[in-house]
């Protein structure tokens, strides 16, 4: 008998089975990893590559868009014919159309070296508009289930804000204020930011 084909047959089925199973480990491994992935991290993802994306919100609105910052609970986009930053809360986006490519791309570990990157991602929306309150810069605010309003956030509590509505283009006088809205976060479908700096940009 050759024991020495014996053995290198056995060696090879034993390779191939742990080959196997290694394989099959890896494969449960990253469908677990996959079923822990957050819609937020996903977005992240893909704002680390400046991805392009179709967002629809509430309301029907579509927007072919550059994701191009991500908060706590929000993310930063602009469109190609307008650079104004939109922040949009993440429970106002109803579906994200991306191409093969980028979705698949979002299923990796994402990570991200921007500088401020990592104390950026920990701001919540109402931290930025407080911010936004505190610059006073205008804004234009659309609520889920109304038209947009021009206007400047007076302040930011923890669960609603409250904005002083003006024209375009106005700054915020009194004589220029032709209404007040308090307007519950959950409410808000996303924040244009229509000047200035702002602790997003």
């Amino acid at each position: 008998m050759d024991w020495d084909h014996l053995f290198d047959d056995l060696e090879s089925q034993l390779a191939a089975e742990w080959e196997a199973e290694r394989a099959a480990l890896d494969a449960e491994s990253e469908r677990l990893r996959i079923a822990k992935l957050s819609l937020r991290e996903r977005l992240r993802t893909m704002t680390a590559g400046a991805s392009r994306a179709a967002v629809e919100l509430t309301g029907g609105e579509r927007w072919d868009c550059t994701l191009r910052v991500i908060g706590a609970d929000w993310i930063g986009v602009s469109t190609p014919d307008d650079r104004r930053l939109r922040l949009i809360p993440l429970t106002a986006i109803t579906g994200v159309a991306v191409d093969h490519g980028t979705l698949l791309a979002s299923l990796a570990e994402g990570t991200s070296d921007a500088p401020g990157a990592a104390l950026r991602e920990r701001m919540s929306l109402g931290f930025v508009l407080r911010d936004l309150a505190r610059r006073r810069t205008p804004v234009t605010l659309a609520r889920r289930d109304g038209d947009p309003q021009h206007g400047t956030i007076d302040r930011a509590g923890v669960d609603h804000l409250d904005v002083a509505l003006h024209d375009a283009g106005d700054p915020r006088r009194a004589r220029a204020v032709h209404g007040f809205r308090i307007v519950p976060l959950d409410a808000v479908a996303w924040v244009r930011i229509e000047r200035g700096d702002s602790a997003a940009s």
